[in-house]
């Protein structure tokens, strides 16, 4: 088995995308309409994408603007290999940064929170193989 991708239902498919690419510096990897079930599908990822990577499939079900998230989704997760200077180039691209870097509590790993425009949380893992390019 392998992991695929994550689908997240946002309200405004462009904004979402926008988001996803020029504050996280993901590519737009594909696009799809469907009108008959009126649906748009966006899939983003990393340089690579699949079969390298996991991607974000971005769901827009057209006429809807806004979602209950819930209380049991999380976060997803992204390896960077410099939290704090992630924290930086986000916040000035525009991005909203929920948790500043620094250390887990408890621990040694540095972390930060991010939130995309749909409220979706993002945690930014400091991880030295992402600074070597490896997965």
């Amino acid at each position: 088995m392998k992991f695929l991708h994550t689908m997240l239902r946002v309200g405004d498919l462009q904004r979402a995308i926008d988001f996803y690419t020029q504050v996280l510096g993901m590519q737009l990897l594909r696009r799809s309409e469907n009108p008959e079930y009126k649906y748009s599908l966006a899939f983003l990822g990393f340089a690579g994408g699949n079969p390298g990577q996991a991607e974000i499939e971005l769901t827009w079900n057209w006429g809807v603007h806004d979602y209950e998230h819930g209380n049991a989704y999380g976060h997803i997760a992204l390896g960077v290999p410099d939290v704090y200077a992630a924290c930086e180039k986000i916040q000035a691209a525009g991005g909203k940064v929920t948790r500043a870097a620094g250390p887990v509590r408890g621990g040694r790993t540095v972390i930060a929170f991010v939130v995309d425009p749909d409220g979706y949380q993002i945690e930014l893992v400091e991880r030295a193989e992402t600074a070597a390019g490896q997965n």
